[in-house]
Order: structure tokens, then sequence, then C-alpha cells
């Protein structure tokens, strides 16, 4: 028999390998789609930009005109004192948000609902935004950071501008005990080891008088978890020509 993975033990979730909770300062979410935000818009006041340790990019503590107070992610060019607005009259700046069927094409957005009233699940990493590229009679299609084309629905809400905290990846590590630490933040594990580089009964790549897998690379979707590894579902191999 062999061991378990490394990214098998992980994704089981034990408190070993879970994200710490305490790291991340709020959860990150839209107000509830109300009244207000149907027929106008609800302004509001950033008070304070807040550096989060559980995510890439800053947040912003809000208070609106109903005395309500909520952490956004903020955009680039925000600062304190700054008004935003949320509703369908809000005006095409940096920090408002809007049902994407009110936002003009070609424009950048960041934190996009999957569903109406989700709360905002897409593009939320430090200097991402995508690109609203048209609507239609009862979908929007809008181009994510990765390059894919993808249709939502177009009272899903999104907010203009780009998400702040853009060039953090510009500025060198210089020492592995920083990058460690910089996952460790983020639950995730550091350093990697190669399969090669394992024992037969560790990995699948494992084993050998040399360090080579042994066997194709290329693994279906629907292989078990012990023998996912390499390139899984891979569309093609090789160098492109």
């Amino acid at each position: 028999m062999g061991k378990r993975l490394i990214h098998q033990r992980r994704g089981r979730g034990t408190p070993t390998h879970r994200s710490a909770s305490f790291r991340f300062k709020d959860k990150i979410q839209y107000r509830v789609y109300d009244q207000i935000e149907k027929e106008s818009s609800l302004k509001g006041q950033v008070v304070e930009i807040i550096h989060d340790p559980g995510r890439n990019a800053p947040i912003a503590l809000v208070k609106f005109e109903n005395g309500e107070k909520r952490n956004i992610l903020a955009p680039e060019t925000i600062q304190v004192d700054d008004t935003i607005e949320c509703g369908i009259s809000a005006s095409i700046s940096f920090g408002n948000s809007l049902p994407l069927a009110e936002i003009p094409e070609g424009t950048p957005i960041y934190n996009i609902e999957n569903r109406p009233g989700d709360g905002g699940k897409l593009v939320r990493s430090s200097g991402t935004y995508a690109s609203l590229i048209t609507h239609d009679v009862d979908k929007s299609v809008i181009e994510l950071p990765s390059g894919e084309l993808k249709s939502f629905h177009p009272q899903c809400r999104a907010t203009i501008g780009v998400v702040a905290g853009g060039g953090r990846k510009e500025k060198p590590y210089l020492k592995a005990g920083n990058r460690w630490h910089a996952y460790k933040a983020k639950g995730k594990k550091f350093m990697t080891v190669r399969g090669v580089a394992m024992n037969a009964v560790d990995h699948p790549h494992g084993g050998g008088n040399r360090q080579h897998p042994g066997k194709p690379t290329t693994v279906s979707r629907h292989a078990p978890p012990g023998r996912k590894v390499g390139s899984i579902a891979a569309k093609r191999t090789g160098k492109r020509r």
C-alpha cells in the first residue's frame, strides 16, 4: 500500500492544513440587495483603509448613509473620505457597485457575483480586473483575467475599477523564509517537493534508478485522487509550434 499524497491529506480540511480564520478581518460581501439599491443608490464614505493578513488586497471600511458600516475590497486610487455608491443609479466611477446591466461595455470591473445576491465571488485578488464585453437580452458576457469569456445574469452585481494592491508580485521575496511566512498566512504549503524525487510509496512518479515519471504524465479527469497527478485532463502536450 502506498501513502496518501500531500494534497490528499491537505484536501481533507483538517486543522493542520486549514487557513486560519482569525487572519481574515471580515467576510467581504455586498449588502443584501434591498429596495434602495433596486430603485436608486446608497452613498457611503470611506472611513479607513485596512490591511487584511488573510487576503492579498487591502480592504476599506465604509460608513453608509443609513448608519451601516461594511468592509469592501478597496479599488485602486481610493482614499479616506472618498464617497462611493451602491445601487442601480450609481455613477460609473471607481469603487461604485452596480448590476451588470447598468455598466457600460468595456468597463473594468471586479468582485463579480456568480449568481444574483451571492455577495461577490470572482476577480477579488490584488491587481486583477475583468472586462465587460457585451450585453444581451438575458445575459452579460465578461472576459475574466484568465482570458475566458463567461456569461452572467444581468442582475449580478460588480464593482467598477481594479482591485488595489497591484504590483505586489514585483517585489522579490529575497529569502525562502519570507515566502514561507507569506504562504503560511494564506494556509498554503511551501516548499513543494517534486514527485519524481520521492520514493515509489509516496507518489505515482516516485522510484526508479533515476528521476523520471516512469509513465505518461497526462491523467484522466476521472482518475482516482491517488493517481491524479501530472497533467490533469490536458487538452494537448508538447511544444507549441
